[in-house]
Order: C-alpha cells, then structure tokens, then sequence
C-alpha cells in the first residue's frame, strides 16, 4: 500500500484528488493539506511514502516546501503538480528534490502510474517537463550556475516586467527582486537588465523566445 499525502490550496482540486486516489488500488491517502506550512507538518507526522504536491499555495509555495522536506523526511518522495510547465518553475522543483512533475491536466492513469513509479525509486515526469530538461541539459559548459530564484526573476526581466511587478507576481518585496538580480549580474559578468538576459539566453540559461 502507498501512502500519500495530498497539498494544494483549492478545496475542490485537494477534494477531487483525494477521492480519485482513495478509489485507486493500492494507493491509500494519510493526509491532505492546504498550504506549504502544513504539508512539512502533517508529512512529518504521517511519513508518506509520496506527497501529490502543488507549486503555487499560500505560506510557503511547493518548491520551499519540497526543498524542506528533503531534509526532515529524506524517505518521502515529492510529486509536484501543477499548471505550470514553464521552464523556471519546473527548474526550481526539480532543484529542490521533486522526484516527479505532472501536470493536472493529466490523465488520471498517468497520475497514477507516476505515484506508483515514484514510490518504487523512479522518476515521474510530464513529456513536455522532459523537453525542458534536456534542454537545459545543453546549456553551455562554462555557464555560471545561477540559483533557481535567480532565473525566475530574469524570466520575468525577459517579459518586460519592471521589479515591482516581478515581485508582485512572486509575492517578494522590490528591495529583494534587485538583490537577487544583482546576484545574477555578478555572475553573469554583466551591468544592466538587459544584457543579463541576452546573456542568459546565449549561456542558455534562459531559453530564447521562438
């Protein structure tokens, strides 16, 4: 029997997850949270063997919760799933310890099939997550590693938006938007917004648009 834990803020989306794997054999539900604080709490009591993990809840979002639970509870796998398929978001799960990342859109068997792989020690990932790995996966040699945070922040540079809308969209004061594109200006080796994302996108850091 696997146990899983159930985290998503949407009671309708944590509710409908819950009944479908409850009606799966083999796959028996410990536990569901709403929100990221309360999922490292109740995987701490209950030690599932996989939690169904939401990127985006409130308190703490999935990848901070995922990246914690690395540490307290090694044994628990971590599934993120999400809407989001873009290539930072998938990056600062898989950075954090995500041992797969499906999409809701998902057909119910290969939700099923991924908890199943996942409990067994594989790795679970949706097609188009795949691609954007192996993408990633040629990016120049000589690129300097910028954190998952940082490369959030440049995406949304490369949108267009100003530092007050990045951190509107990821709930971060502006004061800390600029520190973490400071970081990445110093070591991409560059002096301004701009550059950092052509830079980026010729390290192939930041994917360029089609």
């Amino acid at each position: 029997m696997i146990r899983v834990v159930v985290a998503d803020d949407h009671p309708i989306v944590r509710a409908g997850l819950v009944g479908m794997l409850d009606a799966a054999d083999g796959i028996d539900v410990v536990g569901a949270a709403s929100d990221g604080v309360e999922v490292v709490a109740l995987v701490e009591k209950e030690r599932p063997d996989v939690v169904l993990m939401d990127m985006r809840m409130p308190r703490r979002d999935g990848d901070e919760a995922t990246a914690m639970l690395r540490e307290s509870a090694p044994a628990t796998r971590v599934i993120v799933l999400t809407t989001y398929e873009s290539d930072d978001v998938i990056m600062r799960a898989i950075a954090a310890g995500a041992s797969g990342y499906l999409l809701k859109a998902a057909p119910e068997a290969e939700l099923l099939a991924g908890i199943r792989a996942v409990a067994t020690g594989e790795v679970a990932l949706a097609p188009s997550v795949a691609r954007v790995l192996v993408a990633q996966a040629g990016r120049a040699p000589d690129a300097p590693t910028l954190t998952p945070r940082e490369v959030e922040v440049l995406s949304h540079v490369a949108q267009g938006l100003s530092n007050r809308e990045i951190g509107a969209r990821l709930h971060l004061g502006e004061a800390t938007i600029k520190t973490h594109l400071l970081k990445a200006y110093a070591k991409l080796d560059v002096a301004d917004r701009t550059r950092a994302v052509t830079r980026a996108m010729e390290l192939g850091i930041l994917r360029s648009p089609s």
